[in-house]
């Protein structure tokens, strides 16, 4: 009981020392174990996660909370295939737990599947209408298969129970922008800006939409911001970057300080094909498990990625016209074409269906 005061205050550290006295009096308890294996999977420690996790299940493997659990560190990692045979065993014992379908959805759409993924997670969003993680994946599964309308949905409704969330802001700036709408798109990146003082990836993202309107001086300053974010998390940790974010961010930078002009074409499909891979192959294990560990920091590898779709700048592409013929009806040159009144010269079959019809009435 007291573990959990600690946790509704918030100190974590405090919970798990409690915790931890408990287990050292009551050690088969299965429902402790778990507890505590789920907090340390919070703080991101797996070896200790996965100890407890075990012990749980070795007094008592039908535990479905430390199933789940044993799965989502798997599927954190990117073994997709084992966390879903986790997941089926849950499946037996807890049909209708929402974070279940939620890991099942992400699951698949860590393995490219990405209609059985919106297929869980419509289920688990049926499920539990007010989690806002089960929202944030749907918005983000849209978003991939470029469905911005549908991203737009779940991605306002995210908002609405987590408002406090730069990235969900990000996300949702994304998806205006491919809905043409850059007002509401600029006034979601500055709320982004606002709340996410941590990932340069809003900056980034915003600083792409800014140059595609032309104004430099403002892209300029948001690319400034977010190399200081990237000097600052070099600083504190070894976090790998995602590859596609530093290409985008590498383009942005020449194209506003050496004053090159850039061509930004949209992508092809072999190019969207290998952004989706980017999307869900990236920094897993980077992330905690949230129920939508896999997805929750690649939203911002995604972001970056549809943000490389830009427009032309003014200029770029003129001398190349689209071969397509005319709507109306060229002028005629003088000489070139008959009247409308003059008619044409008949053909030779004409000429012999003329015959045969004389020949056919004389002989009547």
């Amino acid at each position: 009981m007291l573990g959990k005061i600690h946790l509704l205050e918030g100190e974590m550290d405090k919970a798990i020392e409690i915790y931890k006295k408990a287990v050292e009096f009551s050690p088969e308890n299965t429902d402790l174990l778990t507890t505590l294996g789920l907090l340390y999977l919070q703080l991101g420690d797996y070896q200790k996660a996965f100890e407890h996790l075990g012990n749980a299940l070795t007094y008592d493997p039908g535990n479905y909370k430390a199933t789940l659990a044993a799965g989502s560190m798997m599927q954190a990692h990117g073994d997709f295939d084992v966390a879903l045979s986790k997941y089926r065993v849950v499946a037996s014992t807890a049909p209708e737990s929402p974070p279940l379908w939620n890991n099942i959805g992400m699951c698949f759409f860590g393995k490219k599947k990405y209609v059985a993924a919106i297929s869980c997670l419509k289920r688990a969003n049926y499920l539990a209408p007010f989690d806002w993680k089960i929202l944030y994946n749907l918005g983000l599964v849209h978003l991939t298969m470029q469905q911005y309308a549908s991203a737009f949905h779940f991605l306002s409704a995210a908002i609405n129970f987590q408002p406090k969330m730069g990235e969900l802001y990000m996300l949702l700036a994304v998806a205006l922008t491919n809905l043409e709408d850059i007002e509401n798109a600029k006034r979601s990146y500055e709320q982004a800006v606002a709340l996410d003082k941590c990932n340069p990836l809003v900056n980034l993202n915003y600083a792409v939409l800014l140059y595609n309107q032309g104004d430099k001086k403002g892209a300029l300053c948001q690319y400034q911001e977010m190399e200081k974010k990237i000097n600052a998390v070099k600083e504190g940790s070894t976090l790998d970057f995602d590859p596609e974010m530093v290409e985008v961010a590498q383009k942005m930078g020449a194209a506003l300080q050496m004053g090159e002009s850039l061509v930004w074409t949209k992508p092809s499909k072999e190019s969207k094909s290998k952004q989706r891979a980017a999307l869900s192959g990236k920094s897993s294990s980077t992330q905690q498990p949230l129920g939508s560990n896999q997805a929750l920091g690649q939203a911002m590898s995604s972001a970056a990625g549809y943000g490389k779709t830009m427009q032309l700048p003014p200029g770029a592409g003129a001398s190349a016209p689209l071969a397509k013929p005319p709507s109306l009806p060229l002028e005629p040159e003088p000489g070139s074409e008959m009247s409308p009144e003059e008619p044409s010269a008949p053909t030779g079959a004409e000429e012999q269906r003329k015959e045969k019809r004389k020949s056919r009435q004389a002989a009547d």
